[in-house]
């Protein structure tokens, strides 16, 4: 009786052990808890912004009368100016609207059919664009178009000269970058075309109106603050 006790005992434990066992083997094969992985948020363009722009401008004038033309002369300069904005942005597309206003001093001179000298100036110029990006996340590249307006001021030694504000029209494109905060920064570039305007003979010189137009290549960066 005893060794059938005894018997029963054993086989009672044995059996504890391997279930044991097998409950240390699944909990050593079961797959390691991670951490979640984390997911940044995208960046969002949305929303209205603020900023200062600077940079170059390089193109060309012409003066024309009755007697001819000077043929296309160079003019240059530096401007600096603020800007005023806003972008929707709807997946990776970024539609916006963009206006700005520079001081401006590019102007040029020429002696061709003008012994003393032809000048053309620009002192102001601003846009408002229409601008459509892709967003790839904190970078923007962008196209750009819409009006440009400004003055032209035309003189001749001798003569009291005359200016004009034209309404023309630009067109570019550029890149934009999100900074620390609600920074960005962005480069550009715009063709501008203010068109010509009319200097009389008695301002201007010449042997009738004198017609005097005005482009120019801008290359400039800006500093933008988003709302």
């Amino acid at each position: 009786m005893k060794r059938v006790l005894f018997a029963s005992i054993g086989l009672l434990a044995l059996a504890l052990s391997g279930t044991a066992n097998a409950a240390d083997l699944q909990r050593r094969n079961a797959a390691p808890v991670t951490a979640p992985v984390y997911m940044p948020v995208a960046y969002n363009w949305t929303g209205f912004y603020a900023g200062i722009n600077g940079g170059w401008g390089f193109g060309n004038s012409s003066w024309a009368d009755n007697a001819g033309s000077t043929g296309d002369f160079d003019v240059s300069g530096g401007l600096i100016g603020g800007t005023l904005g806003y972008n929707w942005q709807s997946g990776a597309a970024v539609f916006g609207v963009e206006t700005d206003l520079a001081w401006s001093n590019m102007s040029g001179t020429t002696s061709v059919t003008c012994p003393l000298g032809c000048r053309t100036e620009n002192s102001w110029l601003g846009t408002a664009r229409g601008r459509l990006g892709y967003a790839i996340d904190r970078w923007m590249p962008f196209v750009a178009g819409g009006l440009a307006y400004g003055d032209i001021k035309a003189t001749a030694p001798g003569f009291s000269g005359d200016s004009a504000t034209n309404v023309g029209w630009t067109l570019g494109g550029g890149a934009e970058v999100a900074l620390a905060g609600n920074w960005t920064a962005k480069g550009e570039y715009l063709y501008v075309d203010l068109g010509d305007m009319n200097c009389s003979a008695a301002n201007c010189g010449g042997t009738g109106p004198t017609k005097v137009d005005f482009t120019s290549h801008i290359v400039r960066a800006g500093l933008n603050y988003r709302f």
